[in-house]
């Protein structure tokens, strides 16, 4: 009898399918062809050890960039087809002439480089000009395969601005000098300012070190010790599977940085559980969505973002690291807390422990495999450079790994990881290389400057109304687009208009961030919480909204560190606004902040699911919540009368609950 169509393989069918409706990254092809197939495998392993080479023999950066930029296109354009409905058994005929194209993008660099820095001085010829638009279109194709529509749109309409910019029918303020082609391409890829921009520099220097230990983690087992972790840990207290959730699929997003991805994968996993102890099905999706998105602001690695962050600001990694750990803390602690209270009151039970694994044994088995990330940490606070760092973690992976069988890998692992790695990277390499194109025109017009003026005069010198402007600013920008690139792009429009109101340069880029992230779960394209949907069976906005009500943490503290940076552990007093390097807070200012921000997100989180003890009463509602958000902003007034309110509240509430009991008993 035939096991096509068991339920195991229905399931996976069906998470493949969802992956593909909500992630353009998940539709591959599968070649028929043997030799099609090893050419892909062995350029992706290829592409891998060269950038294990370059990290300790580094090549031109120019060239270096190319390179990374032309053989991903080249691997995108043989893994992926032009569009869903295209066959996938094998790359068609019209793919190799992109492949070419590809190759030729960076050939013609390398060929041509003494001349072009030397010779011409980065002036470009016709050649040059004819050159540099074969590798726009390639990267804007290879992105629109790999991303979708909206990054390459989005880039094409800056690219237009330049062509059109001294116009007369143009407004004022966007009025420029007339460009001519050499002006537009030479600057996109004949300079380190355009397709080669500091986003690809971040992308062939560390992202791809840090997607390539992720692959090599994943090949050893990783993703079974945090969800069996998570199991035990939690999955036997009240609403365990629902917190299971949120603890695995916050690891998994720190490590691989990949929202939508990561909702299907442990989300095929823990929504079922959830379901099946009485979640709803939408809260189910919910809270496995705002769970993935949190994972890229969780350190240590927040799936590589940090890194970008340190190269973009100046700011060193381990000080980013610290800034971003309270107020990750702060998130997932408002979506347990609202997961907690739901259980309760549903009256939700956990897992019987008889079913879960145990601490003991998880960690026995494969508990080494944490020692990487250890080691990874350790290296980075010691201010090794990021690149070694993430080299060297990959070797001690391996190392490691060897110490038990259920994780041990032999070279078919460690070739599979190699092959895993480059795959996994393309889409990042895509998009950082057309969010090259804006930065390029952004550099060439000066348009950023535009932008950031704007909003400061919208915000008409309020500094919350510019808060609010750039929020709104950050995640219209970040709609639909990777963690990463949303980033680059909100960091250069609009964190610097920020710096007007004296905001130090991290604290702002870190605000811009967090709302470029959280558009994965805002509707109206919130793909993450669609993603979630999809697998819970729920309704795609119903599960979107329940996410922001889950993440509601997320969107105010970064409000909060803007006005009071003490809650990033950072000193800005007497410090410049382009400053690199902060003192620590007083310890008390660092223990009082934590405490009350704690309370107070745990009392807002009690506040929105109407539940402590026994059910909040809905008059006594909105005082709690108001009590919570005095709580979360780090100033001692406003902490003793909300720590009054919230008191008083909670003080009823436990009474009613004794009573409720008294009467029960």
């Amino acid at each position: 009898m035939s096991n096509n169509h068991t339920p195991e393989t229905q399931a996976a069918a069906s998470s493949q399918e969802i992956l593909e409706k909500y992630d353009r990254e998940s539709v591959t092809r599968t070649p028929q062809n043997r030799l099609q197939g090893g050419l892909i495998a062995a350029i992706a392993i290829a592409y891998s050890l060269f950038h294990l080479y370059i990290t300790f023999y580094p090549m031109p950066t120019l060239l270096q960039r190319a390179v990374h930029v032309a053989v991903g296109c080249m691997l995108i354009f043989l893994i992926y087809p032009p569009s869903k409905r295209s066959k996938r058994s094998g790359v068609a005929w019209f793919d190799w002439i992109w492949v070419a194209a590809a190759a030729a993008s960076a050939g013609y660099l390398a060929w041509q480089y003494q001349n072009i820095m030397t010779v011409r001085g980065g002036i470009p010829n016709q050649m040059d000009i004819v050159f540099a638009m074969i590798t726009v279109l390639v990267v804007l194709e290879s992105a629109r395969r790999i991303t979708g529509w909206i990054l390459p749109l989005f880039a094409l309409v800056f690219l237009a601005y330049p062509f059109i910019s001294h116009f007369e029918f143009m407004p004022s303020r966007l009025l420029t000098r007339p460009y001519d082609l050499g002006d537009i391409f030479g600057q996109l890829y004949l300079k380190t300012e355009g397709l080669y921009s500091t986003a690809i520099g971040a992308s062939v220097t560390f992202i791809f070190l840090f997607i390539l230990f992720g692959a090599f983690l994943a090949r050893s087992g990783m993703g079974k010790l945090f969800n069996d972790l998570a199991l035990a840990l939690a999955g036997h207290k009240q609403g365990g599977p629902a917190k299971v959730a949120v603890i695995s699929s916050g690891f998994m997003g720190s490590i691989n940085g990949a929202a939508v991805a990561n909702v299907v994968g442990t989300g095929a996993f823990t929504i079922p559980l959830m379901k099946k102890i009485g979640y709803h099905k939408n809260f189910a999706g919910a809270v496995e969505a705002s769970a993935s998105v949190g994972g890229q602001i969780l350190p240590p690695i927040m799936g590589a973002s940090a890194f970008i962050m340190a190269e973009t600001t100046g700011v060193k990694y381990s000080t980013i690291a610290l800034a971003a750990l309270l107020p990750a803390l702060l998130y997932y602690l408002g979506v347990i807390a609202q997961v907690h209270f739901r259980a309760g009151k549903r009256n939700l039970k956990g897992i019987p422990k008889a079913d879960l694994p145990r601490l003991k044994e998880v960690m026995k088995a494969r508990g080494h495999m944490l020692l990487p990330i250890v080691a990874l940490v350790v290296m980075l606070v010691q201010s090794v450079p990021v690149g070694y760092a993430a080299a060297y973690t990959i070797g001690i992976t391996v190392v490691v790994s060897w110490l038990r069988p259920e994780t041990r890998m032999g070279w078919r692992e460690i070739v599979a990881a190699l092959e895993d790695g480059a795959k996994q990277s393309l889409s990042v390499m895509a998009a950082c290389a057309v969010v090259g194109v804006v930065i390029g025109v952004v550099n060439l017009t000066s348009f950023g400057t535009v932008m950031t003026s704007s909003i400061v005069t919208l915000g008409a010198g309020s500094l919350l109304l510019t808060l609010l402007l750039t929020m709104v600013a950050s995640m219209i920008l970040g709609m639909g687009l990777p963690s990463i690139p949303a980033y680059i792009i909100t960091a250069t429009m609009a964190a610097p208009a920020l710096a007007a109101f004296d905001v130090p340069v991290l604290v702002a880029h870190m605000f811009v961030f967090y709302f470029g992230i959280f558009a994965n779960i805002t509707p109206p394209v919130a793909l993450a919480a669609f993603a979630g949907a999809g697998i819970a069976g729920g309704d795609p906005m119903k599960t979107g909204f329940q996410s922001l009500k889950l993440a509601l943490a997320g969107f105010i503290v970064p409000f909060m560190f803007v006005y009071n940076p003490n809650m990033m552990m950072i000193d800005v007093a007497n410090v410049a606004v382009t400053a690199k390097e902060f003192p620590l807070p007083h310890w008390w200012t660092i223990v009082s902040v934590v405490v009350t921000s704690m309370v107070g997100v745990l009392s807002l989180s009690a506040a929105v699911e109407g539940y402590f003890k026994t059910h909040i009463a809905t008059w006594l509602r909105l005082p709690l919540a108001a009590g919570g958000l005095m709580m979360i902003v780090p100033e001692l007034t406003t902490d003793l009368i909300g720590m009054a309110i919230v008191a008083a509240v909670l003080m009823l509430n436990l009474r009613q609950a004794r009573n409720t009991a008294a009467t029960a008993g």
